[in-house]
């Protein structure tokens, strides 16, 4: 006959030393190569590497004071108290693991020089979007880590927020870039967008704005809350089309051209305006800093491929009622002073005459082909050669193939997998 008290310890012991074990074997060497952690800039590979051994360090902790837990542990009561620390020790590896692994899938994609080189012009076209605003406020701006994966749209996990393990606070922005736009990461802008909105609280001021604006404009019913709750992405996408202009404008049409239900699909409590509306909003911001421009065929064609009686009764009421307030919108997105921005509106601290095609097309013809090979404008006009780049595809789509290889040419160069003139 087994003692029931020796059964159920032995059960227990076999367990905490499996699962210290498995914590003992995590090690940051061995979720990424060498060769993948080296094509992160040296910050960066730093400031990650520290807050994930940190994930580590702690995780280790705890499986040390389980250990001797159970080794002091006689009484059936200690014995009890072991294995409902095991659990939760075991909830916390796997959410450790998580984290650990999230990040080793993003870094183990740069082992490819290629890749890895467009992806660190990628982390820095992120970074100096968010930092040409922040630091005029004189906040600092989070590194960024982008990754490359599947889908249709980019992503981003917010520095200074908990991830899976609940430790401390990510230094890092983590950005997922898509595979068909790596080429023109616009959506990369957006994304940055929401990491500034968060860090300026930005989102509840511009909620606030758009309500109270909106209600002054003549919004009907709810209209006014309605557009308010969709206050962060149409923060992103203005931080987005401040950086990059049209070509901002011109990618987020090509993403959200689905069928007729994505277009005018409306999810209440759902960030992300009416896709419809959005392209429209977009549209606006050009002609508001801009005039006329190929922004009006590409809303005409919108507009003609999704007719708005297509759209479902509610949805067809809320965007009927909200296209006279566009351009109200725009204001208060472009041009009201923001608490967020020390009193200055965002146009005035990221101009997107700047980027308007005027400009673009002045930089390319004075700067010529140096400006795709040459360190110095590389590392000053990133922002303005990716847009510059986007506007060609969206007004040359004929095109197309050569100017995505000058701008890979120029990502790759400014990601140190390239010489530079």
């Amino acid at each position: 006959m087994f003692d029931l008290q020796s059964a159920v310890g032995s059960q227990t012991d076999r367990q905490v030393a499996h699962w210290v074990l498995a914590a003992w074997r995590l090690n940051l060497d061995d979720l990424a190569s060498q060769e993948a952690w080296s094509h992160l800039e040296q910050y960066l590979g730093i400031s990650l590497r520290r807050h994930l051994q940190g994930t580590i360090d702690s995780l280790m902790s705890d499986a040390r004071v389980l250990t001797t837990m159970n080794d002091e542990a006689r009484s059936p009561t200690a014995r009890a108290e072991v294995r409902h620390r095991l659990l939760a020790f075991r909830r916390q590896y796997l959410r450790s693991e998580t984290t650990l692994d999230f990040f080793a899938d993003a870094i183990g994609v740069r082992t490819n020089r290629h890749i890895a080189g467009l992806l660190r012009a990628c982390d820095t076209l992120a970074h100096r979007s968010m930092a040409q605003l922040l630091d005029q406020l004189g906040k600092t701006a989070p590194v960024a880590l982008t990754y490359l994966d599947k889908g249709l749209g980019a992503s981003i996990l917010k520095a200074g927020l908990r991830l899976w393990d609940g430790g401390k606070a990510c230094p890092v922005a983590v950005i997922k870039v898509t595979r068909h736009n790596l080429l023109r990461p616009t959506a990369l802008i957006h994304e940055a967008g929401h990491q500034v909105a968060h860090i300026t609280h930005w989102n509840d001021e511009l909620t606030a704005v758009l309500a109270t604006g909106l209600r002054q404009a003549g919004a009907k019913g709810e209209l006014a809350e309605i557009w308010a709750g969709w206050a962060s992405e149409i923060a992103a996408d203005g931080f987005a089309f401040a950086h990059t202009g049209f070509a901002s404008l011109a990618a987020l049409h090509d993403v959200l051209a689905g069928d007729q239900s994505m277009v005018f699909r409306f999810s209440p409590g759902d960030p992300h305006p009416i896709s419809y509306l959005r392209v429209l909003l977009g549209a606006a911001m050009c002609r508001h800093c801009y005039g006329e421009g190929p922004w009006d065929a590409l809303a005409l064609s919108w507009t003609d491929l999704h007719p708005l009686q297509n759209a479902p009764t509610e949805t067809r009421a809320i965007v009927a009622d909200s296209m006279p307030l566009l351009n109200a919108v725009v204001r208060l997105v472009l041009d009201a002073p923001m608490r967020a921005f020390a009193g200055r509106p965002l146009r005035a601290l990221i101009p997107p005459e700047r980027v308007s095609p005027a400009a673009l097309n002045e930089l390319d013809s004075t700067i010529g082909p140096a400006l795709f090979t040459s360190a110095h404008w590389l590392w000053t006009e990133p922002l303005r050669i990716l847009s510059l780049t986007g506007l060609q595809l969206a007004v040359r789509p004929h095109d197309v193939k050569a100017i995505l290889e000058r701008q890979e040419q120029a990502m790759l160069r400014l990601g140190g997998a390239l010489q530079t003139a």
